[in-house]
């Protein structure tokens, strides 16, 4: 049963709008206010969110804006509902990544036709837009070429064989494709001054590689290199630019796809400014171990120690001692170079 939240500050109209969904078999929950509404979308994670525009305490633009700041809540099909009517209003709702409108007054059969549309729409976003799923997002791609007339792929140059600690692109470079990981690991990564490396990002299958530089037409300012043997598809500039421009639901699609690449990557930084030495070694577990999860539920981190060392910001000597420290107080257990987690919830809520 989908869940549909309702915030509205007007008592009958969100009453009536809930009763309407109810009898339609949907599961409603709603909010009197934008805070609350806020709130409970987060604790809630509706499939799809009603939400007036004028509203007391919060309206409806920094209800939409806020929760598109968190990677739980982003993307969640939003519907505004308004009495105005104005082009400012929908141009505003829209430049915020609004999906629908439905101006008061409205009948019930308008509401459940845009409601029904937007789920179903959706579903298909999922279905194609799993990011841990290589095979769903190259459907993904397939259906984008097929429907955009574009050629991302041939098959001459579908997909490449990368080598372990083959570089893929360096740092000064221009970028001239977008690279899609289907299977393997690739850490990206700066240098300083005296040749240290501190790793800002590791993709795995699913991820994309390179993609703002390419958007921004600007030089690469961090380098990409393969950390265990990769599969990877290379979209040429030209092609990648045409998919994210031709078709503006697709260009949306594709930015719900790398959104949590950008988000995770701010979390790492906070990480890194903010953390104590033993929370920024958990903290970087706790990433891989989501990233690499498999299907057999072993939690396990097949990585180097100078490379683990290097996504957490710290000596590599500091990891070893605080890798040493978790074992004794069996958080982890290492096993030929494994790590392998034994209490995730502790890693999750270390107190320092």
């Amino acid at each position: 049963m989908k869940k549909i939240l309702v915030i509205e500050d007007n008592d009958e109209v969100r009453e009536n709008i809930a009763e309407i969904l109810e009898l339609a078999n949907y599961k409603v929950v709603t909010a009197e206010n934008g805070k609350v509404g806020t709130s409970t979308a987060l604790k809630e994670l509706p499939d799809l969110i009603i939400c007036d525009i004028m509203m007391p305490v919060l309206d409806g633009y920094g209800v939409l804006h806020l929760l598109n700041q968190h990677t739980e809540t982003y993307g969640i099909p939003f519907i505004f509902l308004t009495a105005k009517s104005e082009k400012s209003d929908f141009r505003k709702g829209m430049e915020l990544g609004a999906d629908d409108y439905i101006t008061k007054p409205f009948d019930g059969i308008e509401l459940l036709k845009a409601v029904e549309i937007r789920l179903t729409k959706a579903d298909s976003v999922k279905k194609h837009l799993t990011v841990n799923n290589s095979d769903e997002v190259h459907s993904f791609i397939q259906n984008v070429k097929s429907t955009v007339n574009i050629s991302l792929t041939s098959d001459e140059r579908e997909m490449y064989d990368y080598k372990k600690k083959q570089m893929i692109y360096a740092e000064g470079q221009r970028p001239k494709a977008v690279y899609y990981i289907k299977s393997g690991k690739v850490k990206i990564y700066k240098t300083n001054e005296d040749g240290k490396e501190l790793i800002t990002g590791i993709l795995a299958a699913g991820d994309f590689a390179g993609y703002i530089y390419t958007l921004e037409n600007i030089k690469y300012t961090e380098s990409a290199q393969v950390l265990e043997d990769a599969e990877i598809m290379v979209i040429p500039k030209d092609d990648f630019l045409t998919l994210v421009s031709a078709d503006a639901q697709v260009a949306k699609q594709f930015i719900k796809l790398v959104t949590h690449n950008v988000l995770e990557r701010e979390q790492s930084l906070l990480s890194l400014a903010y953390n104590t030495l033993r929370k920024k070694v958990a903290y970087q577990i706790i990433v891989l171990l989501d990233k690499f999860r498999d299907n057999s539920g072993k939690k396990e981190i097949r990585l180097s120690r100078e490379n683990l060392a290097q996504a957490a910001g710290i000596a590599t000597e500091s990891l070893i001692r605080t890798l040493s420290d978790f074992k004794a107080e069996k958080l982890i257990d290492i096993q030929g170079g494994v790590v392998i987690v034994l209490n995730e919830e502790k890693l999750r809520s270390l107190p320092y």
